[in-house]
């Protein structure tokens, strides 16, 4: 795919917020204004609107289970089904174990 050079002009401080915004999302600035295109053409609106929101604790904590179960998968349970899962979720909700 041949590429093109675009050039642009704005304030020097809000290109200095947009940077560091963008680089706080893990992109720089050419991912940012390319991706931005492409989705202005793809819903053939304005884009939608990244945002960096925090996670809560729980999310966190969630977050880091299942970086540890990936590291570890001998810890988790498999299922083959579904029904598999919810079958096991009813049973311990029988025996007491989820509140």
């Amino acid at each position: 795919m041949a590429t093109t050079n675009v050039t642009m002009r704005m304030d020097v401080g809000l290109k200095n917020q947009l940077q560091e915004l963008v680089s706080n999302l893990g992109m720089d600035m050419t991912t940012f204004f390319v991706m931005t295109a492409k989705q202005a053409v793809r819903e053939q609106a304005l884009p939608f609107r990244p945002a960096m929101n925090e996670p809560n604790q729980e999310t966190i904590e969630a977050m880091a289970e299942v970086e540890y179960m990936r590291q570890h998968p001998d810890t988790g349970k498999v299922y083959s089904s579904f029904s598999e899962l919810l079958n096991d979720l009813d049973d311990e909700e029988d025996d007491g174990c989820i509140k």
